[in-house]
């Protein structure tokens, strides 16, 4: 009997085009089986979210920067409460950010919303465990 495979679909909504490339590079260096979609804002990434054309393409983690323009992470994290009921699957969601501001951590610690607050440069094996946590469901088994 065989088991399907599943690829973990992870988002990355980040103004910073270098960031983004080196996120989707170690990813690819360390082998981590993710299909990723990027946004450079909130409010294109809940655009997404809510557009129904996607309803079987979203993703299982969000890593969202706090700074961006047009809609920044803790704007989306609030938008995001609110259609999270609708997604029809539990979107984990990361702040990474480059804030060592301590109101910022503490703001991001005591929202349940929010998995962890991750500062750059991010730690590789860290994000990697994250997102390899979420690789295996019911039915399915590691592409790695």
């Amino acid at each position: 009997m065989s088991v399907e495979r599943k690829m973990v679909t992870a988002c990355i909504i980040d103004d910073d085009d270098i960031f983004i490339y080196g996120f989707k590079k170690f990813m690819e260096i360390r082998g981590v089986s993710a299909e990723i979609l990027n946004f450079s804002n909130g409010k294109e990434a809940i655009d997404y979210l809510k557009n129904p054309f996607y309803a079987n393409n979203l993703p299982d983690i969000i890593f969202v920067d706090i700074n961006m323009p047009v809609m920044d992470g803790w704007e989306f994290t609030q938008n995001f409460e609110e259609i999270k009921s609708h997604m029809g699957k539990k979107i984990s969601v990361y702040f990474i950010s480059s804030s060592v501001d301590i109101n910022d951590i503490s703001r991001a610690k005591n929202n349940p919303a929010i998995e962890d607050y991750i500062l750059k440069p991010i730690s590789e094996s860290y994000v990697a465990d994250i997102i390899n946590s979420h690789d295996i469901s019911p039915g399915f088994i590691s592409m790695n």
